[in-house]
């Protein structure tokens, strides 16, 4: 019983840090949101819409990993939302987007993209 309880704590830390990042994340979009209009594919209609939902989302269920109630529905969410903006981290990469910082550099731009499955792996460990 004692690594069971060793186990849940290190969840909940996870839970805790994911959480924390989406939040950021999210909060990013909208104090910042030229930095993700950036990155967004020119074949998207209305990026800025996708901007500010994609932020929104984020919001949404980084709140929500905290709350017992809607802790599997908000991951779950999470998933479909780092599925969904998969498109616009390999544009990112493909076409070098320079938004400052570390994100400008190449080596980084595609690491993001095979972290998207750890990401997706991370929320999916800690949904219960």
């Amino acid at each position: 019983m004692k690594h069971e309880n060793y186990f849940n704590s290190l969840k909940e830390v996870a839970r805790i840090i994911l959480s924390c990042l989406f939040l950021l994340a999210g909060t990013l979009h909208f104090v910042y949101p030229d930095n993700f209009l950036s990155i967004m594919p020119p074949l998207l209609p209305a990026p800025i819409v996708f901007v500010y939902l994609s932020g929104f989302f984020e919001l949404l269920g980084g709140a929500g990993l905290l709350i017992v109630r809607f802790r599997k529905i908000a991951a779950y969410g999470l998933i479909v939302l780092l599925i969904a903006v998969l498109p616009a981290n390999i544009y990112m990469a493909v076409e070098n987007v320079q938004v400052g910082g570390i994100l400008g550099n190449p080596i980084v731009q595609w690491l993001r993209i095979p972290f998207q499955a750890v990401l997706i792996a991370w929320v999916y460990g800690i949904k219960d």
